[in-house]
C-alpha cells in the first residue's frame, strides 16, 4: 500500500510540474507538452495534480476536455481511493 501513495504523490507532483512548464511555455509561444500526454497523465493517477495545476495556473480551463474530463477522472480515481481504504481496513 505504501508503494501506491508514493506512486501516487509522485505521479502527482509531476503532473502539477508539467502544467507548470507547459503554461510557460505557452506564455512564452514555445513548443508545447501535447495535451495526450497531459490527459494521460491524469488518467494513470496524476488527475489531482493536473487539476491543481489548472487552477493554480489558469490552463486548459477553457478547454472542455480538461475543464470536464479531468475533475470526471479524479472523481474516479478518489472513489477508487475510498474503496481501497475501506477494503484495505476489512482485510
Amino acid at each position: 500500500m505504501e508503494f501506491l501513495y508514493l506512486y501516487l504523490l509522485l505521479i502527482n507532483a509531476v503532473g502539477l510540474g508539467l502544467m507548470l512548464i507547459d503554461k510557460g511555455r505557452a506564455v512564452k509561444n514555445l513548443w508545447r507538452i501535447p495535451e495526450k500526454t497531459l490527459l494521460s497523465l491524469a488518467l494513470l493517477g496524476g488527475s489531482l495534480g493536473v487539476l491543481l495545476g489548472m487552477r493554480l495556473f489558469r490552463h486548459k480551463t477553457k478547454k472542455p476536455l480538461f475543464s470536464i474530463g479531468v475533475p470526471v477522472i479524479f472523481a474516479i480515481w478518489a472513489i477508487f481511493g475510498i474503496f481501497l481504504l475501506f477494503y484495505a481496513r476489512n482485510v
